[in-house]
């Protein structure tokens, strides 16, 4: 008997997918840990192994197709044998209400046609341009209408059913707007639309939200970061990979957090939560993204471990093996821009965190001695601390700042 794979839930926040990559074709055996499709969610890429064994019978989402939750989009069963979808291979939640998009009004005799076989994006989309879907011919498996069928009728004009209903068609409707402009008569000339990833419009969204409903401040400090100078100096000469200035830092923070577990908390709906662990992620710079990998318990780990920790994590951020479970669970953020001769910035908190640490480049700065006349030169960074105010107060992320400052000064306890 044929089984449906559906879009499976990879992360808590995923309510949705693209499809890369299949790795598989239609008549390929397949065996459970067989890797069938590459899948790009709201955290990361990521392959999705085969859980069953059997034959690929269909390949129902195409490449490049978003999906949602719980959305069929292949089979596996016996090989020759017949599989016809279940509904809810072409009908998502959201889109059940539209299953007649753009058709046009039927007459009281005029029985309803057969249900169109599109992917819900196609839906969606058909949806906001006005296209007609049954007045495409689908280039996805089996005739599937997808996204780029839509939007090729959508940027020929095509105009929805009056494309259906032919030259008696007594005025044909205005054509759709076109999906891309190519700037005739713009004085900005030729205008390229980058589409957003998913991983993209995830973090647009989140930072949108961010903005909008999260009431926040920031505390701005400068700290003399001598000590940890001296104390990583001596590590370069006895390991080959020394802790970076940011692995210090993160492990400071993380052991700061577990005295202050406000600043370690969330706000959620009209109450905010605080944890039992501490949970530091890393802002990376990814392709064309920024991905927040997450150091597990950083309070209990050394700062060799946590410079181990992160560099992993890195690299798996930039050859797109990162995984879901890697990238949630975070507690607090760190971003650091400091590696770009960046001074110091304003972060947006990643809610529902209630804070993030923006960390600024080290770097020689004047200090006044402790004489209180003669300047000096020491190395130095800035770091702003935007807080959520619902969860944290100016006293509270003072404090903070200033137990991190301690930590900082004292570097060698960080070892541990």
């Amino acid at each position: 008997m044929a089984v449906e794979i559906v879009m499976p839930r990879l992360s808590d926040s995923m309510d949705e997918a693209t499809i890369l990559h299949w790795l598989v074709a239609a008549g390929d055996a397949v065996t459970e840990g067989t890797p069938l499709v590459e899948i790009e969610t709201d955290k990361a890429t990521m392959t999705y192994e085969c859980e069953y064994d059997g034959t690929v019978l269909e390949l129902i989402a195409s490449e490049g197709e978003s999906v949602a939750v719980g959305v069929v989009i292949a089979a596996i069963g016996d090989a020759g044998e017949s599989f016809e979808p279940s509904t809810a291979a072409t009908v998502t939640a959201p889109a059940a209400a539209g299953a007649a998009i753009g058709a046009a009004p039927a007459g009281p005799s005029t029985p309803a046609g057969p249900r169109v076989k599109a992917s819900p994006l196609a839906r969606r989309v058909a949806l906001a341009l006005g296209v007609d879907l049954g007045t495409l011919a689908g280039s996805g498996p089996h005739g599937r209408v997808i996204r780029a069928d839509v939007e090729r009728r959508a940027a020929a004009g095509a105009a929805g059913a009056a494309g259906a209903a032919g030259a008696g068609a007594a005025e044909p409707e205005k054509p759709a707007a076109p999906v891309t402009t190519n700037g005739a008569g713009d004085d900005r000339g030729t205008v390229t639309v980058h589409r957003l990833t998913r991983m993209q419009e995830t973090v647009a969204r989140r930072m949108s939200r961010s903005r909008s409903t999260v009431p926040d401040f920031e505390l701005r400090r400068e700290f003399d970061m001598s000590a940890v100078v001296a104390v990583r100096e001596q590590l370069r000469a006895a390991t080959e990979q020394p802790p970076s200035y940011n692995d210090f830092i993160v492990k400071a923070v993380a052991l700061a957090l577990r005295e202050f577990p406000r600043v370690n908390g969330s706000f959620r709906d009209d109450s905010f939560e605080t944890y039992d662990r501490v949970n530091v992620g890393i802002a990376v710079a990814a392709e064309d993204a920024l991905v927040v990998p997450t150091i597990f318990d950083a309070d209990t780990k050394s700062v060799g471990a946590i410079g181990a920790s992160a560099r992993a994590l890195a690299a798996k951020v930039r050859d797109g093996s990162i995984t879901p479970a890697e990238l949630g669970g975070g507690t607090f953020t760190v971003s650091n821009l400091g590696m770009y001769g960046v001074d110091s910035f304003s972060a947006v908190i990643d809610a529902p965190q209630a804070a993030i640490l923006a960390v600024g480049a080290l770097k020689p700065r004047p200090v006044v001695a402790d004489d209180g006349v003669t300047v000096v030169a020491r190395p130095t960074i800035r770091v702003s601390l935007a807080c959520d105010h619902r969860i944290i107060y100016g006293a509270d992320g003072a404090r903070f700042l200033q137990r991190l400052g301690e930590l900082l000064a004292a570097p060698a306890a960080l070892l541990l």
